[in-house]
């Protein structure tokens, strides 16, 4: 397999970073709260290394990573839309963030038999492994799918129980995915994310058992 430049690995890391970042401000709010919340800054770090993460994963020639990138992108649009973010942006930015994922997928799709053999046939990943890398993607993008169903129907952004379930166990496919690729990108990633998880759900079954009790 051949190495990736220093360069590449740390749009990568840099991509985590964001997404640590989301998960410890979102832990450090919760903590103090002792209940699950779903904070704006949240959503926008997701956008941040959502945008870069992509990139790494073209960069990589790697579908697995990129999948999940454009189904979660636009939930998290959403969820700042739920918390009022429209009112506050330029309408220019939001067609910017709107149409970004479009243009470059249409860019990367120009040539469907180009798109197929650099990222269906790759010869650095077996398509076993493609396909257990992808369906732990598919698993971690449907915890953004639940929480957008999720809060849909109560008018009202949040981060329920059920989200933070999936993304334990999309993570360890995820961080399984990464030790088979080599990929320090997607082990250390992940891995500070599934203790943040655990912790969510430890929150979430405390507060739940609570409230049954007062109810």
């Amino acid at each position: 397999m051949q190495e990736s430049p220093v360069w590449i690995y740390a749009i990568g890391f840099l991509a985590q970073a964001f997404f640590s970042a989301r998960l410890l401000h979102q832990w450090i709010i919760t903590e103090k709260a002792k209940k699950i919340l779903s904070p704006p800054a949240f959503w926008i770090l997701s956008i941040f290394g959502s945008y870069l993460l992509f990139i790494y994963g073209v960069l990589r020639d790697d579908f697995a990573i990129i999948l999940g990138q454009f189904f979660s992108y636009y939930i998290y649009l959403w969820n700042l839309n739920m918390q009022g973010f429209r009112k506050r942006v330029n309408i220019a930015i939001q067609i910017v963030l709107l149409l970004t994922p479009v243009a470059a997928a249409t860019y990367l799709m120009r040539d469907m038999t180009a798109f197929s053999s650099t990222f269906f046939r790759h010869n650095a990943i077996p398509l076993w492994l493609l396909i257990f890398g992808s369906g732990g993607q598919i698993l971690f993008t449907c915890r953004f799918i639940y929480q957008w169903i999720y809060s849909a129907q109560r008018h009202q952004s949040s981060l329920p129980l059920g989200f933070w379930i999936i993304s334990l166990l999309g993570s360890g496919i995820i961080i399984a995915y990464g030790v088979f690729r080599l990929d320090p990108v997607l082990i250390l990633g992940q891995s500070f994310g599934f203790v943040a998880y655990m912790r969510n759900i430890m929150i979430g079954l405390r507060s739940k058992k609570q409230l049954s009790h007062e109810g």
